[in-house]
């Protein structure tokens, strides 16, 4: 091979190394963490929520009664799970692992503020999707979402951005 074509073909490979680094995924840049927790609120038997779950903390329990429609005598925890949330790509918790029972898929809507985000919000339940909505998150504030009847109680799931 003549030395001239040997570095005609480095000199591409260069460049075309190059190219690759200049045209980065800048859509897997993450932009924050979610954190989501799912809880399990009845009037009837706590036990009903299975042997993994656990109590809360006082000051939970307080929050969640604050509100008319997540009013329960009792709660428990089922699970929590955070991920990151990236700029643009959908994003899944699975805070019940290893149970893919519930699923909560969410997506940016717009450029993430610094202490702030707009997200598309799936709640799935058994591997269909159940609630679809539209969130603004803002740091230090939790979005409760009255979730589906489950166990003889409602599920609850918490969603905020982790610090």
């Amino acid at each position: 091979m003549s030395i001239l074509l040997k570095l005609s073909m480095v000199a591409c490979c260069l460049f075309l190394g190059g190219l690759v680094h200049a045209v980065e995924d800048t859509g897997r840049a993450k932009v924050g963490k979610l954190e989501v927790t799912v809880y399990f609120a009845t009037n009837g038997d706590p036990t009903a929520a299975g042997e993994r779950a656990q109590e809360i903390a006082t000051a939970i329990r307080d929050r969640l009664r604050s509100e008319e429609k997540l009013k329960f005598d009792h709660y428990r925890a089922l699970g929590a799970e955070t991920q990151p949330i990236f700029r643009s790509y959908e994003n899944w918790a699975q805070p019940l692992k290893p149970s893919d029972e519930i699923l909560v898929r969410f997506e940016t809507r717009t450029q993430p503020a610094k202490d702030s985000v707009s997200l598309d919000l799936e709640l799935w339940l058994a591997r269909k999707k159940i609630l679809k909505t539209d969130a603004a998150l803002q740091a230090g504030h939790l979005l409760y979402v009255l979730g589906p009847e489950w166990r003889g109680g409602r599920l609850i799931i918490a969603v905020a951005l982790a610090s």
